[in-house]
């Protein structure tokens, strides 16, 4: 895979990428996201593909990108198809932090050394060229006003977006009310990104958490499909870094 296209997950941290304060909107669900947008990036390289509601290593020769590679790796490893819902949702300490770093080597942000309340240090996030984050926010905005199916990548964006809830912040207050609607329903646009996303919004709800109900399922059948729908808003953890993200 070349370095002349940004990734979607390098696309999905400049869309939440807040430039008045440097910081990540939704930043818990946002690493959810990420994590989903690395399975669809490996789908559009030919390296997996879904399989029901799992995901199977097809191809698995290296992207020439390292954080892909080693998320293709990993599913390798496991020797057979994963839940969407079950690899999202498992842990992916420092992969918001480790797309920031890449975005800051490749010029796209610049790292702002901070405080908070004059004690605890922080790290804030400002885009140096604005005209990236405005050409692929566009993508999604000529998505939503034109209602022309767009292109697997930008459904897939839009379909992520949607998943960690981003709308509110590209598209906020009731006059955006309209527009995060056509986001969601974007979804439907790319197979691949539907499913990504609705494993991304499955994990939020705890949807993975919950166990099969065998006995009441008939056989060969899976248990009925809980309701998918706007995703929970995540509990803030008063433990977290008061690093910005």
């Amino acid at each position: 895979m070349g370095r002349s296209r940004r990734t979607l997950p390098e696309e999905l941290l400049l869309l939440a990428l807040d430039p008045a304060t440097g910081t990540t909107a939704q930043p818990q669900s946002l690493d959810l996201g990420l994590a989903g947008a690395q399975l669809v990036e490996l789908a559009l390289a030919g390296r997996i593909a879904p399989d029901g509601d799992r995901i199977a290593v097809v191809a698995p020769r290296p992207t020439g990108d390292p954080t892909l590679d080693c998320a293709l790796e990993l599913l390798r490893r496991r020797g057979a198809p994963v839940r969407a819902v079950h690899w999202i949702g498992g842990p992916r300490l420092g992969l918001r932090q480790t797309y920031l770093s890449h975005l800051e080597r490749c010029g796209m942000v610049h790292a702002v050394a901070g405080q908070m309340c004059g004690v605890l240090p922080t790290t804030r996030y400002q885009a140096t060229d604005t005209a990236i984050s405005r050409e692929i926010r566009s993508r999604l905005d000529s998505a939503i006003r034109t209602g022309v199916p767009p292109d697997p990548r930008t459904a897939a964006l839009a379909a992520l977006a949607h998943a960690v809830g981003l709308g509110k912040h590209l598209y906020p207050g009731n006059e955006g009310r309209s527009s995060r609607s056509r986001l969601r329903d974007l979804i439907r646009h790319d197979p691949m990104g539907g499913l990504v996303a609705h494993a991304v919004m499955d994990v939020q709800n705890g949807v993975a958490a919950q166990p099969r109900r065998s006995p009441a399922t008939p056989a060969g059948r899976g248990a009925p499909e809980p309701a998918r729908g706007v995703p929970m808003q995540p509990r803030r953890d008063p433990m977290a870094r008061a690093v910005a993200h």
